[in-house]
């Protein structure tokens, strides 16, 4: 063969090579099959390691997953939890893992205004099983605390959360979280040194506020779990905290805001500039509190803001004391 004839094989070969190595970008005009949304994350060497600080780093535009392609091969409602409803975080694959004649395991960063969650989603046979959360920061993150995750060659993730103490302690909460043959991500560790909000007194900032509006005071649920109520200088405005511990405490949430009463027995707490809202609704003594949108930056990402809570008998002396 002559030697340019042969130049012109090579180049074509590279060329035809070259196309179907191009992997598909996964925009919303695009017409997108599982295969190539699965071919769009890059492969990734176990033990793989997630920081928070990795998902505050800008993400190339060219990355982006469309969202309508997205939602055509995961539920949205996965991201809810953090995000809320009806929002549209940007998503960016991380990478992936592809167990032989097994499942494939899809790391994602989803990001929204100064929210940023990192995600495993699951699949057996091209098809969505499961997804976990697996960090969960903001922008600007506290500087004395640390999220991360770990994924290991036995397909277990760990989950860890550092923060370091007044003291320069270093306390931390660590979950870890195996998939099983169910199609579910299973909690089989957790394990904290972290004792402090198990032990120090609970203190409600807006306690000493008053209480004359009929729907204020103090609604109490299980040990160091409360929801408090107290008059707002707003009309149509109740000044509230929430506290909760669920899961022997492993597992909890904490706000303080105004919610714009909607009715004779009901308000809503609508966060400004965030997905956050809050429904309470009254009855008798009770009030049952249910989160409507993503309030993920108050809370850890295994629970949320619900419950029925029963109002606390108020003193006599108490009313007149907060009127000063």
């Amino acid at each position: 063969m002559h030697w340019k004839n042969q130049i012109a094989v090579i180049l074509l070969i590279v060329l035809i090579t070259g196309c179907k190595s191009k992997k598909k970008q996964l925009l919303d005009t695009e017409e997108v099959v599982a295969a190539d949304f699965i071919d769009f994350f890059p492969d990734i060497k176990l033990p793989f390691h997630l920081a928070d600080t990795s998902l505050i780093k800008k993400s190339p535009d060219s990355l982006r997953i469309g969202n309508k392609v997205f939602a055509q091969f995961v539920p949205d409602s996965i991201l809810q939890p953090v995000f809320g409803k009806k929002t549209a975080p940007q998503i960016y694959p991380i990478g992936k893992s592809m167990i032989k004649d097994g499942e494939t395991y899809l790391l994602i960063k989803a990001a929204l205004g100064t929210k940023r969650a990192g995600y495993a989603l699951v699949f057996e046979k091209e098809a969505f099983k499961a997804a976990l959360p697996l960090v969960v920061t903001s922008s600007n993150p506290p500087k004395n605390e640390q999220t991360v995750a770990n994924l290991d060659s036995r397909y277990t993730f760990t989950t860890l959360r550092q923060r370091t103490a007044a003291d320069g302690q270093i306390l931390y909460h660590k979950d870890v979280y195996v998939y099983n043959t169910a199609g579910v991500f299973t909690l089989i560790l957790t394990e904290s040194n972290d004792q402090a909000n198990k032990t120090q007194k609970l203190l409600n900032p807006i306690d000493t506020l008053t209480l004359i509006h009929k729907l204020t005071g103090d609604y109490l649920g299980a040990t160091r779990n409360i929801v408090s109520f107290r008059d707002s200088h707003r009309k149509g405005g109740l000044l509230f905290f929430v506290h909760f511990e669920k899961d022997n405490g492993t597992c909890i949430g904490e706000l303080k805001g105004e919610a714009k009463i909607t009715g004779a027995n009901s308000a809503r707490y609508t966060e400004n500039n965030g997905p956050c809202v809050i429904d309470f609704n009254f009855s008798g003594n009770t009030v049952t509190m249910k989160e409507v949108e993503g309030c993920g930056s108050y809370r850890d990402i295994k629970c949320f803001f619900e419950g029925r809570f029963t109002r606390k008998k108020k003193s006599s002396t108490t009313g007149a004391r907060k009127k000063k």
